[in-house]
């Protein structure tokens, strides 16, 4: 069967995606250090729903101040900063795309520096030098979490996405290696995923049927276990709360790291699970229209883009313009991103990625 990225998809919740492309949820570090939106980052989404990404996604924003996980990170956790993300939700669908949030929490990750305290997980953890969260605070995580969404739709959000991918707090909840909680928050999956599904089942009920809630997981690394996870995907979807799943596979291309799974690729781990009316997304390394078309083919509902994305405003054009598109070679020079909506600190940050950016002399 072969998918046109350019059909409109349906949400459980009523929405509807006018083509099959999102946003990845983009670290770029160029809003204020209070987690104040900057006009650098409302240029560089909106330059994005301009070029047709059906679904624009902020970057990670955190739902506490200690849960700050890198500078110039976009915040949502207080009505102070309500005011920016109503202009940046105004611009992103006024171009038709829906606008929706990541709900972020470093735990662990979180730099000692940039906030002056030791971070937080679910236990002590001797590497990063983070305390293990009480019982209360556990319950008062779960509630920022809730209250970031409640706020999000205030700004005029269509929905938000529970960032539990990538080693961050709800990763570490889930995780048998860095969990070493003995209380319901630790020891079985049962326990572990169970801050997981408070915040979904609070967020569904807070903000009504008519709101967007995804999930974003990974299946590798920070003592991830495939199976577990998709034991958790699949109760995601058979408790009818989500409407999308967001899987981070790193490269959608890719055999499991894990010899025990290798009897499937990462991507069919997920795809054989039964979705219902549950969409899903998945992200890594969908870089050319040839890489869409495959994923989409595959049994994915739509692509999640990232360096494609940064690469090209307007990437979803190109690709529906031209099935065969191919991203620009890289290294690109920073005049490039600039004229594609980069500001000076993320073009920095970009120079972090090995041979993204031509080094300038």
């Amino acid at each position: 069967m072969h998918i046109n990225p350019d059909t409109p998809i349906q949400f459980p919740c009523g929405l509807t995606m006018k083509n099959r492309f999102m946003l990845a949820p983009l670290t770029n570090r160029q809003s204020h250090e209070n987690g104040q939106l900057s006009n650098d980052e409302l240029k560089w989404l909106t330059m994005r729903a301009e070029g047709q990404f059906a679904l624009v996604m902020t970057c990670a924003s955190h739902v506490q101040e200690i849960g700050k996980g890198f500078p110039g990170q976009l915040g949502i956790f207080s009505d102070d900063l309500i005011e920016g993300h109503i202009k940046l939700t105004s611009n992103i669908k006024e171009q038709g795309s829906l606008a929706v949030i990541q709900l972020h929490h470093a735990g662990m990750r979180t730099p000692e520096k940039l906030i002056n305290e030791r971070p937080v997980c679910p236990s002590n953890n001797e590497k990063t030098n983070a305390r293990a969260l009480t019982l209360n605070e556990v319950k008062q995580l779960r509630d920022d979490f809730i209250s970031a969404a409640i706020r999000a739709k205030k700004c005029g959000y269509d929905g938000v996405e529970v960032h539990g991918a990538h080693g961050y707090i709800l990763t570490q909840f889930l995780s048998s290696e860095i969990n070493k909680r003995t209380d319901d928050y630790g020891g079985s999956l049962e326990n572990r995923s169970r801050l997981l599904f408070e915040i979904v089942a609070k967020i569904r009920a807070e903000c009504g049927e008519d709101f967007l809630l995804g999930v974003r997981l990974s299946p590798e690394k920070f003592g991830m276990d495939i199976q577990e996870i998709k034991s958790v995907s699949q109760q995601l979807i058979d408790d009818n709360l989500i409407d999308f799943l967001d899987i981070s596979l790193w490269d959608c291309f890719k055999e499991p790291e894990d010899n025990n799974y290798q009897d499937l690729s990462l991507l069919e781990h997920f795809t054989s699970l039964n979705f219902k009316n549950v969409l899903l997304t998945v992200a890594g390394k969908i870089r050319s229209g040839k890489d869409v078309s495959k994923i989409l083919n595959s049994g994915v509902d739509f692509v999640t883009i990232g360096r494609s994305g940064i690469l090209h405003h307007d990437f979803p054009i190109k690709v529906i313009e031209n099935p065969n598109f191919e991203p620009v070679e890289t290294p690109v020079s920073e005049q490039y991103l600039s004229n594609e909506g980069l500001s000076k600190k993320f073009i920095e940050y970009m120079h972090r990625w090995p041979d993204f950016v031509v080094k300038e002399s």
